[in-house]
């Protein structure tokens, strides 16, 4: 029996060992994140508590209380689950605390993958420490991958953690605020493994239409934050029509391209491309054209990556939309109760 016990004890130590040298990068990676996120939600302060303070200015106060109040009603109207989410803050000091890149092949719009435990494959990765994000950016650069660098405004831990409020929100209008808190608290209500495109755009739906609904319920259709939002995400939208548009001019560009071809030449004509497709945002009816110009100027240096980010993000709300409002009725709560049934969540 002991002798069992000693074998038995010396296979898992073995099968430990050879465990910890297969998925050396990611458990040092995962220990990073979790440092991280850990150091973020231990010095995050109780907002019940920071309501009570006098040193918490005013202008503070009324956005961690417009907050809870979004996260009410979702929970309320939308089919949120209920969670303990946004009930603390954390003040990053100005300090950017995570960075995230994706990246994607530089002649095809095949993302760049990465693969970790529960989650499954997504196709970005994110950092709390900026060293080690620079030599993630190098080593997919020199393996000639087109890369995009963000900071989010925010992230889901899918209830591994109680996300806390971060100070960087608390800049966002009512309705950019209002999605944002919808968006990841949709994470953390539906997530579907090895589904990046789907959860992004999930989320970036129901953040959409609850803020919307948000900002009706608390001001009014006619109010001026709803007019707000309306106008902004009516850019957005023909913005994003546009580029996801100009993806489809790139790849039709690639399938033409060969192997024989020298990269110089389709290094060379992709720019071209590029170029047209900057130039092209300003001839969109946009209320805000410098400003999308600008950010555009970005595909220059991120290549596909740049293009990528709005596949995960936005190509398939017209898809959602249509489900939405032929099979429920426009009905928020019902179709994500719908969706909460018909998909497995981790």
């Amino acid at each position: 029996m002991k002798q069992g016990i000693k074998i038995l004890t010396q296979f898992l130590l073995l099968f430990t060992a050879l465990c910890c040298l297969i998925f050396h990068n990611i458990l040092i990676y995962g220990i990073s994140q979790g440092k991280g996120q850990l150091a973020i939600v231990i010095n995050a302060k109780p907002i019940d508590e920071l309501l009570q303070q006098e040193n918490c200015s005013d202008s503070v106060k009324q956005k961690l209380i417009l907050i809870q109040e979004i996260k009410q009603f979702a929970i309320d109207s939308l089919g949120i689950n209920p969670s303990e989410n946004y009930s603390s803050y954390y003040d990053q000091t100005n300090q950017q605390k995570l960075l995230t890149i994706s990246a994607c092949e530089p002649f095809s719009f095949k993302a760049k993958e990465w693969t970790f435990p529960f989650l499954g494959t997504v196709s970005y990765k994110g950092f709390f420490n900026a060293e080690k994000a620079k030599k993630e950016i190098l080593k997919l650069k020199q393996h000639n991958f087109d890369v995009d660098v963000y900071t989010p405004s925010g992230w889901s831990t899918l209830g591994w953690f109680n996300d806390p409020v971060l100070s960087g929100m608390l800049k966002r209008n009512d309705g950019q605020l209002a999605n944002l808190i919808i968006h990841e608290l949709t994470h953390g209500t539906l997530y579907v493994k090895d589904n990046v495109t789907f959860n992004e755009n999930l989320s970036n739906f129901i953040g959409d239409k609850g803020a919307q609904q948000f900002l009706i319920y608390k001001y009014g259709k006619t109010s001026k934050q709803y007019a707000t939002y309306f106008q902004n995400k009516n850019d957005e939208a023909i913005y994003n029509e546009y580029i996801l548009k100009s993806k489809s001019r790139l790849d039709s560009l690639y399938k033409t391209m060969n192997d024989q071809q020298d990269d110089l030449i389709k290094k060379k004509l992709k720019k071209e491309l590029i170029l047209e497709i900057v130039l092209g945002v300003n001839r969109l009816p946009l209320a805000k054209r410098k400003g999308y110009f600008e950010y555009t100027l970005q595909a220059f240096s991120e290549g596909n990556a740049f293009f990528m980010a709005f596949d995960r993000y936005d190509s398939q709300y017209e898809v959602f939309e249509a489900e939405y409002s032929k099979n429920f009725n426009s009905n928020l709560s019902n179709y994500l109760h719908f969706l909460k049934d018909k998909y497995p969540s981790l």
